[in-house]
């Protein structure tokens, strides 16, 4: 049986990316698989009062099963009204591959859903993409787009090469297929291993130039910057510390995340950095506690430092204080 989204007390991202592109900050969409990173999410967010965007993937709906997920979401909004906040929530679908995919996703409540449609030929996106507007757009579900492909792994999306945004298709895109927002490709990619970097190298920049011009062709118009994780390289050395193996793991630098925030850039995907550091506090803790088999303390130890970092997050993002 179908439910809408307002019946959980979720907001759609229309108002939230309003308020955003006003005040020259960007919506943090964190994704999340199981209970203890969606605590940590909301519990950030409420202390922080940042607006926040909950993410699932295909991948998080198949291994936490779907109906399961959907009960969570309204008993996190719930948990941040008892703590005595009301801020915006919103639940994203991320990275959808099918219209049968994102139709189900509106059917159980979700709030916004994104459609993939950036690997296939230009007019096959616009087509599918339209297709997936048409029917969450009655139902008062916004909608993202994607226009160029981001190099990395993620679950289900996999490229060998990135292919950035080309800002002249820009508009004919939005206007034939009606999205709410569009995630464009200005030099993120998916993963902990972001950029290949040689000893001594320095962080190549993102490809603000392209950014700017698709500002200039869509004024005011919501942009979506997905795989901008900063892989922090404090829990990359605990993970190696703790006997891990990621050698040369690099992200995004904050201060290039900060500066997409402050543009038409109105939501910012982050989810390698909470498994980088969900990772890192459970191997840390074990380590320290070898006697330990009460998972409850050791994910309860990598929640308290998840949340940390959320926080943090919102800071950066310029989100914190605007809900």
């Amino acid at each position: 049986m179908a439910v809408h989204f307002t019946e959980l007390g979720l907001v759609n991202t229309r108002e939230m990316f309003k308020k955003a592109m006003a005040g020259k900050y960007a919506v943090p969409g964190y994704n999340f698989n199981n209970m203890e990173q969606l605590q940590a999410i909301i519990t950030a967010c409420v202390e922080c009062n940042s607006p926040v965007i909950l993410q699932i993937s295909k991948g998080a709906r198949q291994y936490a099963n779907q109906t399961l997920l959907r009960y969570m979401v309204p008993g996190a909004v719930e948990m941040a009204r008892e703590m005595g906040s009301n801020i915006p929530i919103a639940l994203n679908l991320d990275h959808g591959d099918s219209f049968e995919l994102v139709k189900s996703c509106v059917d159980s409540g979700f709030s916004n859903v994104m459609i993939d449609g950036s690997h296939l030929p230009y007019e096959e996106n616009v087509a599918l993409t339209k297709k997936v507007v048409d029917y969450a757009h009655p139902r008062d579900v916004t909608v993202e787009g994607e226009l160029g492909v981001l190099a990395g792994i993620e679950e289900h999306v996999s490229s060998e090469v990135s292919h950035y945004t080309d800002p002249a298709q820009v508009e004919d895109f939005v206007g034939r297929t009606g999205v709410d927002s569009l995630a464009i490709s200005i030099g993120t990619s998916h993963g902990a291993y972001k950029f290949k970097l040689k000893p001594g190298e320095p962080f190549p920049t993102l490809r603000f130039d392209i950014l700017e011009e698709v500002e200039r062709r869509l004024p005011g118009f919501p942009i979506v910057l997905h795989g901008a994780s900063s892989v922090l390289k404090k829990y990359v050395d605990i993970i190696n510390q703790y006997g891990g193996a990621l050698e040369d793991a690099v992200g995004v630098p904050e201060d290039q995340v900060r500066r997409a925030a402050q543009s038409a850039v109105c939501k910012i995907n982050i989810d390698s950095d909470g498994r980088l550091v969900m990772t890192a506090m459970i191997r840390k803790y074990l380590a320290e506690n070898p006697k330990e088999f009460d998972p409850r303390k050791y994910l309860g130890y990598a929640r308290e430092e998840l949340k940390k970092m959320y926080i943090s997050k919102c800071e950066l993002l310029g989100s914190a204080g605007q809900a």
